[in-house]
């Protein structure tokens, strides 16, 4: 108890310590104090242990708590100075773009659309490829597959779904690359319309803005339908309407489900899953879009049961179908009847889609069935009415594989195609079809055309020669007529390329297009007016503003009457008993006209009913010669199937005339007769001067080779092989003089009695 006592001595206060500076209290330190057990004979009281730092921290209110509340604290204070730091990016990168004020929605680039007489669309054209639809318009399957599988938040965000970003942004960290994007429907149409697509923090500040005044300024359906119908959705096509049309070969009206999904599941890389790139990659794609749908409630598995069984899409590498030529064919023309194009137009053409169609199949038809057999791997095919309207064209075997135009923008010999211009310009100097000519060999200059069969047949009517495509009468009434007039008479009905006015025109010398070929024969058809040929009735603005609408309503006559009657008389022989028997159609007056160049290159056929003239070519683009293909074998018989078709359920009607030829025809009055070269020299010189007389370049109607000066070669006519020879005997052939003999060197030294005979080619030269 020692402890005790010791602590009841009282201990007396000093007052000789110094005091503290500042003042005069009293201090007591710890040892003065009592019951510190500090006083005398006490022990050392030991010095007190720090708390422990878990009590310390409890002391301050610690623990997780306290942990959680240092993190929320520094939390803010970061996310303040962030978002000061972000809206310091906003207000500077805003401040780098135009003012609101002045934001406005830039024009969809203009589309073309381009339809036949029934209104069918044929193809759309412009930067886009297609026009734009409303969301009303199209099939109600596509904005729910894009919402499915690009931004399921779409109706209910402001412009940027934080939860979608968000999500993209763990995704992407979790995989270690970027699989997801966190950009709204929004966004991209902001990103699509006014921006590049370069990813900087810049753009993607402009984006998010832009997005915001989008969403300000339009409703909901209306940034879907501008989104829809400009993304990018491959192969070229901007907006669900090109899209469509460039893979189904359908409107986005008409797309189903299965459709609609891999339409959208295109946005997410178009052209590597372009189904006509990768039509596997594009249809899982499509499962995916399929399953999003259902995870968001927009339809059944009875209906994801129905997608499915869908056949998958297979597209082909680019636009197919033969109206894709007239489409490109309607482009070549726009600019000089409308000028630039700055709004969306309609062009209504004078195809009918159902002919288009038949015409495509006759050809693909005949290519498929002997093509290959014949060494032919092309085809072009042009069908017009009387007034010149193109009905149909194809030009090619396969708009998806080549787009050059062969009916129109190629230009080949048409061969003995082109002999009915120059028997239309010797009747319009008041020769007949029964007018006699000798079928016997004949020089000019150092030319010797020569028939198919190398044979001679004597005395024959013009009729007889034309339907069974002599050469040596044609050469002769070139050389009677002028080749210049021929020439002026080609022109006249509807040729427009350069002829060279020489004696080889009645070979069909000088190139031109199929359609300006099949033009050419119209008249013919239609009584002896120009035909025209055009595409293009009307062009208008969207809103029914017209542009430009076609005048050849009132064509010029070009034939007289009895001209017309007396070639449709001749050239519907060639069908009945020439070249042309392949063309027959049962019921129909048909008339037309058989051609084959040289070696076999080129083989045509043109020809007509009362409703259509239609031309048909076939070939090669790298000019070789296809199997003895002949104007009268492959092209006549595309040209019967087309026709069959294009008249079946028509009430046949005559040809003008009604085939019977007239008995006599006054000189034309069309056009004054020039006046005609007073000797052989003078016509042979009016030739190209580059030729002198030579000839290099004639067709042979698919026979025999190239015309030299030291080497003549034979330029046979068309008659196809297994063809009869028929020269039936007509009153001007049994009345004809047998002291008629050939011409032989016309121009030359031949000497020729005049005594009882009928005038012959040389007696006309010299104007005896």
């Amino acid at each position: 108890m020692a402890g005790n006592d010791r602590s009841r001595q009282r201990i007396e206060p000093s007052f000789e310590a110094e005091r503290p500076r500042g003042g005069g209290e009293i201090r007591m330190e710890a040892e003065d104090r009592i019951g510190s057990g500090s006083g005398r004979g006490a022990k050392p009281a030991k010095a007190a242990k720090p708390p422990k730092a878990g009590k310390a921290r409890r002391a301050r209110g610690g623990g997780i708590t306290g942990f959680l509340r240092f993190v929320t604290y520094w939390c803010l204070v970061l996310g303040i100075w962030g978002g000061i730091a972000v809206a310091g990016l906003v207000i500077y990168y805003g401040a780098r773009m135009p003012s609101a004020s002045t934001w406005s929605i830039p024009d969809r680039p203009p589309n073309i659309k381009i339809t036949a007489v029934d209104g069918t669309t044929i193809a759309n054209r412009g930067s886009t490829g297609g026009e734009a639809l409303s969301l009303e318009n199209m099939s109600p399957y596509i904005p729910m597959a894009v919402i499915a599988i690009e931004d399921r938040r779409f109706y209910s965000h402001f412009g940027v779904d934080p939860l979608g970003l968000a999500r993209a942004m763990l995704t992407n960290v979790t995989t270690g690359r970027m699989v997801q994007g966190g950009s709204t429907l929004t966004q991209q149409l902001a990103k699509n319309m006014f921006l590049s697509q370069e990813r900087t923090l810049e753009r993607k500040v402009q984006e998010v803005l832009l997005a915001f005044w989008l969403e300000q300024n339009y409703s909901k359906d209306q940034i879907l339908a501008m989104y829809l119908n400009r993304v990018f959705f491959g192969s070229n096509a901007y907006g669900v309407e090109a899209a469509s049309r460039r893979y189904f070969n359908k409107s986005a009206r008409d797309v189903n489900l299965g459709e609609a999904a891999l339409l959208a599941g295109l946005l997410k890389a178009p052209s590597r899953l372009s189904p006509a790139r990768d039509p596997e990659a594009a249809e899982a794609r499509a499962q995916l879009v399929l399953g999003a749908m259902r995870e968001e409630g927009f339809i059944t598995d009875t209906e994801i049961k129905t997608a499915m069984s869908q056949t998958p899409t297979q597209a082909k590498s680019y636009w197919s179908g033969a109206e894709h030529y007239v489409a490109d064919m309607v482009m070549d023309q726009l600019p000089a009847l409308v000028g630039d194009i700055k709004e969306d137009l309609v062009v209504d053409t004078t195809i009918d889609i159902g002919l288009e169609k038949k015409a495509e199949e006759a050809l693909t038809t005949a290519l498929d069935a002997d093509g290959k057999k014949l060494n032919a791997s092309q085809a072009a095919l042009v069908s017009i009415d009387g007034t010149g309207a193109v009905r149909a064209l194809v030009g090619g075997r396969d708009y998806a594989e080549s787009q050059f135009n062969r009916a129109v923008t190629a230009k080949r010999q048409p061969g003995s195609a082109f002999k009915p211009f120059v028997y239309a310009a010797a009747l319009e100097m008041g020769i007949t079809p029964g007018s006699v000519r000798n079928d016997a060999p004949v020089r000019i200059g150092k030319w010797t055309p020569e028939n198919y069969d190398l044979k001679y047949r004597g005395p024959v009517t013009l009729a007889s020669a034309l339907a069974n495509s002599l050469n040596t009468i044609a050469a002769q009434l070139v050389m009677e007529v002028g080749p210049a007039r021929v020439a002026k008479v080609a022109h006249r009905l509807g040729i427009e390329s350069s002829l060279q006015a020489n004696a080889s025109i009645a070979l069909g010398t000088s190139e031109v297009s199929l359609l300006e070929l099949t033009s050419a024969y119209a008249p013919f058809m239609n009584g002896g007016y120009k035909a025209t040929a055009h595409v293009i009735r009307r062009i208008s603005t969207a809103s029914g503003k017209v542009l430009y609408e076609n005048t050849y309503d009132n064509p010029p006559r070009v034939l007289s009457e009895a001209v017309v009657i007396n070639m449709n008389a001749m050239l519907m022989r060639v069908i009945t008993e020439g070249t042309g028997k392949k063309a027959r159609l049962d019921g129909w007056q048909v008339a037309g006209k058989s051609g084959t160049t040289q070696s076999f290159r080129d083989a045509l056929f043109v020809g007509y009913t009362s409703n259509l003239t239609t031309g048909v070519w076939f070939g090669n683009d790298d000019g070789k010669s296809m199997k003895k293909v002949t104007g009268g074998g492959l092209p006549a018989i595309a040209w019967h199937d087309f026709m069959k078709a294009a008249h079946e359920g028509l009430s046949p009607a005559p040809l003008f005339g009604s085939g019977q030829p007239a008995e006599e025809i006054p000189p034309s009055t069309i056009e004054p007769a020039e006046e005609l070269p007073s000797t052989i020299g003078d016509i042979i010189s009016n030739a190209d001067p580059e030729t002198n007389g030579n000839f290099p370049d004639l067709p042979a109607d698919g026979i025999g080779g190239e015309a030299t000066a030291s080497t003549p070669r034979r330029l046979p006519g068309d008659l196809e092989e297994g063809i009869p020879m028929e020269f039936p005997q007509e009153g001007a052939d049994a009345a004809l003089n047998q002291d008629l003999v050939p011409p032989a060197e016309v121009g030359g030294d031949a000497v020729i009695s005049t005594q009882n005979r009928r005038r012959t080619l040389l007696d006309v030269l010299m104007g005896q």
